[in-house]
């Protein structure tokens, strides 16, 4: 994939920092030819016309909420940033358990309540590490006055590892809460049913198994993924999720419930039966790194870490590109009123920090369609 970079000393930079990169893993030794005819790129200026900084200064943000005109990001080490009206609060979040610090570790997925309005309620994703190990959680937060406060555990002993957290969390069209849960660097997880690790998750609001889930008594939405990060709905209800694959050969899956995405058995263009192979695919020859996503008339935008971009793509041409770049990595998007928002993820250990960063930006989708 042609990446446009703003100078050779840049791109030289930024794969020495990446050297240990998003991935973890030591290639797999794939022979395979990358002949996926659905994930074609078309080039794109690197120019960014009427582009806007919302916010900066932020530590290493992961999530983006949004209630009309108020903006909540968590940030990894531990704190909700709340930006209304151009002012930016960093809010203290009280948990049960201490945040873990460890590597892609934190406070990480964030999604307020359908009632939040009313209720002050929203619903988070984080690591912790206690006597038995590592583990993620998903809790609901009560905020008082500017402190975010732990109310109720949904989901504990989520796998975690040194990578591969997963960490988004989504309400779904269905009114039932989403989160995705990486393999935590034990990629034989992804295929058992029995472990959370390498799954789509699916429960009701109060934390409780949905009767219609597809496996019974059981979180399990779908399985088979090794690190997903990002998801999202189009209107007709076609979920769609972004996932890390191993150094390469990352996807964006059309996820229907009960099925197995293949990993660690198949990934990329590779096919096997009773397996799903991606609508999207990186190759085997480079790296998005996908994070988060969301749409807007019918295209899927993607926050892309290694692949320091915003890319949108187009299921119904099988067609994609870079709308945004040259802004280091990017963490998670968020489409609002015809404009596009994302936040750069410099300062996590892996990018190359400059001057405030990070960042919240504002972009409209009209200065992007005219690129």
């Amino acid at each position: 994939m042609k990446k446009i970079l703003t100078s050779y000393l840049i791109g030289i930079l930024f794969l020495i920092a990446c050297s240990a990169n998003d991935k973890q893993n030591p290639p797999s030794n794939q022979n395979s030819p990358n002949n996926s005819q659905n994930s074609k790129e078309k080039e794109v200026s690197s120019t960014i016309e009427g582009l806007e900084v919302i916010a900066e200064n932020l530590d290493v943000p992961w999530s983006i909420e949004n209630l009309e005109d108020t903006f909540y990001l968590t940030e990894r080490p531990g704190s909700i940033v709340k930006i209304e009206e151009g002012e930016v609060e960093r809010q203290n979040v009280e948990l049960e358990q201490e945040v873990s610090t460890a590597s892609e570790a934190g406070l990480l997925g964030f999604v307020l309540a359908p009632d939040f309005s009313k209720s002050n309620l929203a619903y988070a994703y984080y690591t912790y590490e206690n006597s038995e190990g590592q583990f993620n959680r998903i809790v609901t937060l009560q905020l008082e006055g500017d402190v975010w406060r732990e109310e109720s555990l949904l989901l504990d002993q989520i796998p975690s590892g040194s990578y591969h957290h997963g960490g988004r969390l989504k309400i779904g069209p269905d009114e039932k809460l989403y989160a995705t849960a990486g393999d935590a660097a034990e990629r034989e997880i992804a295929q058992e049913l029995n472990s959370l690790g390498g799954k789509i998750l699916r429960m009701n609001l109060d934390g409780s198994v949905p009767d219609d889930n597809p496996f019974s008594d059981s979180y399990v939405y779908s399985y088979g993924h090794r690190n997903p990060q990002g998801m999202t709905w189009l209107p007709d209800g076609t979920m769609y999720a972004s996932e890390h694959g191993d150094n390469a050969n990352d996807e964006v899956n059309v996820i229907e419930a009960g099925q197995n995405y293949g990993w660690p058995i198949i990934e990329g263009n590779e096919e096997e039966i009773g397996m799903v192979s991606p609508l999207f695919t990186s190759g085997q020859e480079s790296t998005w790194a996908p994070s988060g996503m969301d749409h807007d008339n019918g295209k899927l935008y993607v926050a892309a870490l290694r692949g320091n971009a915003v890319l949108e793509f187009d299921p119904e041409t099988g067609e994609y590109r870079e709308v945004v770049t040259d802004l280091g990595r990017i963490r998670d998007v968020w489409i609002e009123d015809g404009n596009l928002y994302f936040i750069s993820n410099n300062k996590d250990g892996r990018g190359i920090s400059q001057g405030n960063d990070d960042r919240l930006y504002k972009i409209s989708l009209s200065e992007l369609d005219e690129q």
